[in-house]
């Protein structure tokens, strides 16, 4: 009965296993030796059939949310149990250290009444660690020595121990504790015979064979950042966290949500007067240092538990680990993961897939993979103690030789006649073309998902001196994403990278290219003086190359500069870049500078002579197929129309460059078409719905790419005159 149980703690025959491994024998411990010598003899397990044991450990600390997986492991194995189940069978899985095991101990406890006969606990972690190392036969003679069974009676082999051990469970309610289970017979042999029992396994990743002897399978993740703050509140009282909610919150944040490094953090604030959560936050800020702060000693650390797990790969598994820690970039696929270890992509998939089921790794969407941040710097920890000198630096050659190849086939797949500086005919000669391929991916979708990796590879590759030319060279073949999606913050950052590098491996003509590239950006910026040195600098680069098409390029991007200050040197500029153009034989690039002439006698008031102009290029670049650049045109062949009062033939060039630049994907351009389209339509009849529709679509537009320009159209907008009937 419930009310004996007091009663039923204190009888010989319960026993408490509160000590850690297996002891063999008498376990003497010195007390105190003065004057003589004392003794404390340890009782071994009881033997016989009313023993009830009570392993599970308990939680010194009180239980944090988890309600929604408490409710589930009370309707799978606890009173919500559906009567046809007779032994409930609950697995957890998740990273070690997100606080499986206090789960687990927790719900052990409150539901301690529906296994009267006893709980028992088995860790294989730290059974593995011991001489005997994680047998499965070790662990079925531990039950049975907890259940009462005399050693001497104990048979040898597993089968006959399974088998002693169904007989020993049947007719009890058991509930039966693997912790750190990595192979699924781990919990086969341990499954109580008894109904009303219950086996509860936490692994590091989903065992999916257990689901054949009936499991339910539950992840464990990360607390929320609610959940979290609610721990430390809990560890270090409400009143210290209410001090300083923000530098709590940034804890959290960097803890990733991990309990046990939550705990570890409490710990170090409670032990440690002088130490404030700000300055703890700012001291965990610093990636390098951050998981030895998360430590109370060798074997309390964050390390330590995720050591747990990575023991048990095998080496070329813990390899792959190590490396992809050192990887550039947030996420990465197969391939990626393949070239950082400089192994075929079928050994790599199976790898990564043993890596995400012990949780050290997860997916991230779209064959990708990714690592929680504490993870990624315990590989990066791991790597630098085991990994030889010099692999971090070919790893990052290999890789950054990959994405230079796949961007450059990006960056040809979408124009192959653009002016590029490197030549990469060997690279790519041998280089497959995933995105010639039928069901290959779009070239821009694949730019756009892959943009904070290339960014992230350019940071790490240009700090070595061996990379400066592929450094450069990625730089430039980048700079297609940009010219469709104006992430004017990261392109910057890219092509100030790349000019550097080209600088170092005395490149002056990729230097000119990537300096007078880089202009664009800073002039979108409103950096105009910025963009004027690097214009200069450009230019003397270009002088040195002795390359036509270079300075004509080079020209060509300072007109875009002098329109802003002096229409006539703009135009100056222009006419060079066209006359250089031709001589070279570029009639693409000569095509641009004209489009560019036009613009500049049009902004000048040479409205009829800018037509003309314009025109002529409109027919050369479409007679090339290049539709983005021709739409570009036919946007500014329609603001010539309006400023020669053709309004109703300008919006129709306008809308149609508008249209052509969406379809093209040339989002910037799109929203310029759209601003300029709205000002005529707003001088129209046009009413306030369909000049709204414009400036909102070009606001979007603006906003994704960070354009300083984004404020005041957001203003523009507020200021029209709301449509009398209907909503926005």
């Amino acid at each position: 009965m419930k009310s004996e149980e007091p009663a039923a703690r204190t009888e010989s025959t319960y026993v408490s296993n509160d000590m850690s491994g297996e002891i063999h024998g008498h376990s003497i411990q010195a007390q105190r030796i003065h004057g003589g010598i004392t003794f404390n003899v340890q009782a071994q397990p009881g033997v016989g059939p009313d023993i009830r044991p009570d392993e599970v450990p308990p939680l010194p600390f009180r239980f944090i949310n988890r309600f929604k997986r408490l409710a589930e492991l009370d309707a799978w194995l606890g009173t919500g149990r559906s009567r046809s189940v007779k032994v409930g069978f609950g697995a957890l899985y998740g990273m070690s250290g997100v606080g499986k095991t206090a789960l687990v101990s927790h719900w052990a406890e409150e539901k301690r009444d529906l296994f009267p006969d006893g709980q028992l606990y088995v860790d294989f972690a730290a059974l593995r660690e011991e001489p005997e190392g994680g047998d499965v036969s070790e662990a079925v003679r531990r039950c049975l020595r907890s259940l009462g069974v005399d050693e001497s009676t104990i048979p040898a082999s597993l089968a006959d121990r399974t088998r002693l051990f169904r007989s020993r469970s049947s007719g009890r309610k058991l509930l039966v504790v693997l912790d750190n289970v990595s192979q699924p017979a781990q919990a086969a042999s341990l499954i109580p015979k008894g109904e009303g029992s219950a086996l509860l396994v936490t692994s590091g990743g989903p065992l999916g064979e257990l689901a054949l002897d009936g499991a339910r399978m539950m992840p464990v993740g990360p607390l929320d950042r609610r959940s979290g703050l609610e721990l430390l509140t809990e560890r270090c009282g409400e009143a210290v966290i209410e001090a300083d909610r923000e530098s709590a919150s940034r804890l959290v944040d960097l803890c990733g949500g991990l309990p046990v490094a939550l705990h570890i953090v409490a710990a170090r604030l409670l032990t440690d007067p002088g130490l404030t959560m700000s300055r703890l936050a700012g001291e965990l800020a610093d990636e390098s240092g951050r998981l030895a702060g998360m430590s109370l000693g060798e074997e309390r650390s964050v390390s330590a538990v995720l050591d747990l797990g990575y023991r048990d790969f095998s080496p070329d598994t813990a390899r792959l680990y190590r490396l992809l820690g050192w990887l550039p970039g947030a996420t990465f696929d197969v391939g990626v993961a393949a070239v950082a270890a400089d192994i075929d992509t079928s050994s790599t998939g199976t790898m990564l897939k043993a890596l995400v089921r012990a949780s050290l790794l997860e997916p991230a969407g779209d064959g990708r993979y990714r690592f929680h941040d504490l993870v990624r710097l315990h590989a990066l920890e791991r790597a630098a103690a085991e990994e030889p000198e010099g692999e971090r630096l070919a790893l990052t050659g290999r890789v950054t030789t990959h994405y230079l190849a796949l961007t450059a086939l990006a960056d040809r797949s979408i124009r192959q006649d653009r002016l590029r500086i490197a030549d990469l005919t060997a690279l790519l000669a041998t280089a497959p073309d995933p995105f010639g391929a039928e069901a290959g991916p779009a070239p821009l979708d694949w730019l756009e998902a892959e943009h904070r990796n290339i960014l992230d590879v350019l940071r790490v590759a240009a700090r070595e001196e061996t990379l400066r030319t592929e450094v450069w060279q990625l730089s430039e073949a980048f700079t297609a994403l940009f010219f469709h999606n104006r992430h004017l913050g990261d392109w910057r950052e890219s092509l100030e990278l790349g000019a550097a590098a080209a600088a170092a491996a005395l490149e002056p003509a990729a230097e000119a290219r990537l300096r007078s590239l880089l202009s664009r950006p800073l002039m979108d910026q409103g950096e105009h003086e910025a963009a004027r040195r690097e214009l200069d600098t450009a230019l003397a680069c270009a002088a040195v190359s002795g390359d036509l098409v270079v300075r004509a390029s080079v020209q060509e991007f300072s007109g875009r500069y002098w329109e802003h200050f002096d229409l006539s040197r703009a135009m100056d500029a222009y006419r060079s870049a066209f006359e250089l153009s031709t001589a070279a034989n570029e009639g693409r690039g000569a095509a641009i500078a004209a489009y560019f002439l036009g613009c500049a006698q049009d902004a000048a008031g040479d409205h009829g002579e800018a037509l003309i102009t314009l025109r002529g290029a409109h027919a050369e670049l479409t007679a090339r197929h290049d539709l983005r650049m021709a739409a570009r045109v036919l946007a500014a062949v329609g603001l010539a129309h309006d400023h020669l009062g053709e309004h109703d033939e300008a919006i129709r060039k306008l809308d149609e460059a508008a249209r052509v630049l969406r379809e093209r994907r040339a989002t910037h351009y799109e929203a310029q078409a759209l601003v300029a389209l709205a000002g005529i339509k707003e001088r129209s009849a046009a009413g306030p719905e369909a000049v709204r529709a414009d400036l909102t679509r070009a606001l979007e537009i603006y906003e994704a790419g960070g354009s300083p320009q984004a404020e005041a159209l957001r203003r523009r907008i507020e200021g029209i005159g709301r449509p009398e009937h209907g909503s926005e």
